[in-house]
């Protein structure tokens, strides 16, 4: 065997036998995204101090799962593993396009996820400068994506509206639409896909996630993803007895493209 993959492999070992026990779901998570390149990259940033330790998931999808992970200074991170085989390249790369940040002109599906990797990280980055209520991404490595965990001391994560609705609906959703107004006019961006599977309920408090789509103002196609998400959240927190409007949103947010 390569010696780096062994100590790659050796590493994968440490990371998912310490300090946790995990149940059976948490042990199944396992091979189906840890293929060779996965485990080089994760023994890479392990070595570089940003992470000692993986759990089991948070969440698990067809693109990407997210594990718990504990760094050296035994605080809890989260590790998003994007998966090559099962990743859809043609939604990527219509968000790709169009984004002045990136240029990729490739059909290596490896290239693409690294690409989408990267511009999920400079996503939260430029959110999370700009003030808005995201995760602080850490760094990221090919298919691998650190940032802050959200959730309990315990390493219980927060989970998204779609399972646990806000108490108070108006209070939640006034907050959420300072962060939205935050999202575009200061951070310059719009979500793209965003909802309730991607707001998480953080002690009463929406913490916005996955915002590898998210694509910037000059985009072509932000105003009408900028239209779709503010539908979607309309819809959504009407049905939870919020009295809004698409126009009453579209005014407030006051998007300058």
């Amino acid at each position: 065997m390569d010696p780096k993959v062994a100590k790659a492999d050796a590493k994968h070992q440490k990371l998912h036998s310490q300090k946790r026990k995990k149940d059976s779901e948490d042990r199944k998570v396992g091979n189906e995204i840890f293929d060779k390149l996965t485990l080089e990259t994760l023994y890479k940033i392990a070595n570089q101090g940003y992470i000692d330790v993986l759990n089991g998931a948070i969440s698990t999808g067809k693109e990407a799962n997210v594990l718990t992970g504990i760094n050296k200074d035994d605080k809890f991170v989260a590790v998003k593993i994007y998966r090559i085989a099962t990743s859809d390249f043609k939604k990527m790369n219509y968000y790709l396009n169009g984004d002045p940040r990136f240029n990729v002109k490739t059909k290596n599906k490896r290239k693409i996820i690294y690409s989408w990797v990267t511009k999920e990280y400079k996503n939260l980055k430029r959110l999370y400068d700009a003030g808005v209520n995201v995760p602080e991404p850490y760094t990221s490595s090919n298919n691998v994506l650190l940032i802050e965990f959200i959730g309990d001391e315990n390493g219980n994560p927060a989970q998204p509206v779609k399972n646990q609705n806000p108490e108070n609906p108006d209070e939640f959703w006034n907050k959420l639409l300072v962060e939205l107004k935050k999202f575009v006019n200061d951070a310059r961006l719009v979500h793209g896909d965003l909802s309730n599977y991607n707001i998480l309920n953080k002690d009463e408090n929406p913490v916005i996630i996955d915002v590898s789509q998210s694509v910037v103002l000059d985009n072509p196609i932000s105003k009408e993803l900028l239209e779709r998400d503010i539908n979607t959240l309309v819809n959504e927190y009407t049905r939870l007895g919020v009295k809004t409007s698409f126009e009453e949103v579209w005014e407030y947010v006051n998007p300058k493209f």
